[in-house]
């Protein structure tokens, strides 16, 4: 169910798998649950979340304290996140910031606006990957739900695997949350996983990450503009 990546008396980093919930799932025991029972935890709060299809960098705090004050730092977007994905299809841009409401769709599904409201609001860098897959590194800036696999459909490249937003059908959903940055009591915390699960996530995959993607904080983002309309 994960890989430990880094625990101290106040959180604990994993590198969850894919097909995982975090919380109970029909019969399945949730990843949280599992986690409290694994390392005999009273408490362990989830500060931010992944898709059950997704897979991995996955932050817990142990306590009360911690937990608030990390989650502070996710609502004030003072947490740096990146992810990477794979499609079978190009998209319209190579690069570029994806902007809009998202309202909810069809069996769980949700879509993208063109209104600016409230709107999620995404960054990437896009390189071709292998004759057929495109690879996506991507930096969201607001944290809603879907909000990366709605973006890159968006785009007209849904993330391979992901059946939902149109993507192909394959091994996997391939989207993984690769690197994960934070201050917390005056420390820095600075975290990067590749994915370890999946057909394509194999030498091809990490030879290009990293030939373009190794260090994403160094990339020239696109600009966003939130101004509402």
């Amino acid at each position: 169910m994960y890989q430990i990546i880094d625990q101290t008396d106040d959180l604990l980093v994993i590198n969850k798998s894919q097909g995982v919930s975090v919380h109970k799932d029909q019969n399945d025991t949730g990843l949280t649950m599992q986690l409290k029972d694994d390392f005999k935890l009273d408490e362990l709060y989830l500060i931010h979340r992944l898709d059950k299809v997704t897979s991995g960098l996955l932050l817990f705090a142990k306590q009360a304290k911690a937990a608030a004050a990390l989650s502070a730092l996710f609502r004030e977007r003072k947490v740096t996140k990146y992810y990477l994905a794979i499609s079978a299809k190009k998209p319209r841009r190579k690069q570029g910031a994806i902007i809009g409401d998202m309202v909810k769709a069809r069996r769980g599904s949700w879509k993208l606006l063109l209104s600016k409201e409230n709107p999620a609001i995404t960054q990437f860098f896009s390189t071709s990957l292998a004759p057929g897959f495109r690879l996506f590194i991507i930096k969201p800036y607001t944290g809603k739900t879907h909000q990366i696999r709605v973006a890159l459909k968006s785009e007209g490249s849904p993330i391979l695997g992901d059946q939902l937003y149109a993507g192909l059908e394959s091994d996997r959903v391939y989207l993984h949350a690769f690197s994960l940055s934070f201050s917390y009591d005056n420390q820095q915390y600075n975290y990067s996983c590749l994915p370890n699960e999946g057909e394509l996530f194999g030498s091809d995959f990490k030879r290009v990450v990293s030939d373009f993607f190794e260090h994403p904080d160094q990339l020239k983002w696109p600009k966003i503009t939130t101004n509402k309309r």
